[in-house]
């Protein structure tokens, strides 16, 4: 029992640190490939003695900003409120990792380990649960700053987030009626499985509509452009407009962790997972007749690799659409959402229900 706690807690400790981490570099991530994307040298100038390293200690001069800055509370706001708010944000944008399995079970020491700090039966639930309480955060923090501007965003993103979170909702329902399972790694395992004897049964290929429609609808939720309806800063209406040193900061970062977290979500959803092409638990078994013996601990990791690589991947392709599409109008934003969105993951579901009663 004690040793099981022990491993838990091991699992969630290097998962807080690889999201912090992984939100921390998506700063620099964000300002370099903006930077390649507009032909300019981008963030370089933070050093340490002579070395830049590429602009890398960007981020840490960021925190080191942050924390040196005043923390100021509008007089005529709610204190507590304005304090809680930013914690709240960042706290279910986190906890939600918890059901997120980031590989296969690993045996080590005569002890089989499941990559994945809640084992959760209904972990699809618990994710989405944890995503629309992340709403709070956001809605207190423009009501309890007292301020006309703040309450703007903050009824923004209140009305955008809940919006969205019906479509990306309705849309994971074919992924569940093909696979039969709540559970993300139940999910992921079914993944493994061929197609035709070669093709990986992958939710991209099984339900290519509802990867459009939940990508378009889990980028809505990350309130980043073209969706950044609730920060529009050029508008001077945001629902952080009267948050400043690391409570500013904790909003900033909640975007970034929830962009990570977006990525998780369409690599398990629709891209196999930790899952490696015809990569199984003795090493790779290729269709045509091939294999190549592996041991199991570099099995697990070229697991672990794999989702690594698809969650960079889909983080650079998210960061590509933030700096190439333009903000939407707010009548535009809802209308995608519940014109566009919503009808069409609707007939997504019945459609999948037609095919797989014939099958």
């Amino acid at each position: 029992m004690i040793v099981d706690i022990f491993i838990k807690a091991c699992l969630a400790i290097a998962i807080l640190l690889g999201v912090l981490n992984f939100a921390g570099l998506l700063t620099w991530v964000e300002r370099k490939q903006s930077a390649l994307m507009q032909d300019r040298i981008g963030a370089n100038r933070a050093n340490i003695g002579p070395l830049r390293l590429l602009g890398l200690f960007h981020p840490l001069a960021d925190v080191i900003k942050l924390l040196t800055k005043e923390d100021f509370i509008p007089p005529t706001g709610n204190k507590i409120l304005h304090t809680l708010a930013p914690f709240l944000s960042v706290f279910f944008a986190i906890v939600a990792f918890a059901a997120v399995p980031f590989g296969n079970q690993l045996n080590i020491f005569g002890r089989s380990v499941n990559l994945q700090v809640a084992s959760l039966d209904v972990g699809v639930l618990y994710i989405f649960a944890m995503m629309s309480l992340g709403v709070y955060g956001v809605f207190l923090a423009g009501f309890s700053s007292n301020n006309n501007y703040s309450v703007l965003g903050g009824l923004r993103a209140a009305s955008q987030m809940i919006s969205y979170e019906i479509a990306m909702g309705v849309s994971l329902l074919g992924i569940i009626m093909i696979y039969g399972s709540l559970n993300l790694q139940d999910i992921a395992r079914a993944q493994g499985n061929l197609l035709f004897g070669w093709l990986p049964a992958w939710g991209i290929v099984l339900q290519p509509v509802a990867f459009f429609i939940f990508t378009a609808a889990a980028l809505a939720e990350t309130k980043r452009v073209p969706f950044d309806l609730p920060e529009g800063e050029s508008e001077i209406i945001g629902y952080f407009t009267e948050y400043s040193g690391m409570k500013f900061g904790m909003f900033f970062l909640t975007d970034f962790i929830e962009t990570v977290l977006v990525g998780c979500l369409v690599t398990f959803f629709f891209f196999g997972g930790w899952q490696v092409p015809y990569l199984y638990a003795e090493g790779f078994r290729f269709p045509w007749g091939g294999v190549i013996p592996l041991p199991h601990l570099i099995v697990s990791l070229l697991q672990i690799c794999g989702f690594t690589l698809k969650i960079i991947f889909f983080n650079w392709l998210f960061m590509a659409v933030r700096w190439t599409l333009p903000r939407f109008r707010y009548d535009q934003l809802m209308k995608l959402g519940w014109t566009i969105l919503f009808p069409i993951s609707l007939a997504n579901i019945f459609i999948t229900g037609g095919i797989l009663l014939l099958l």
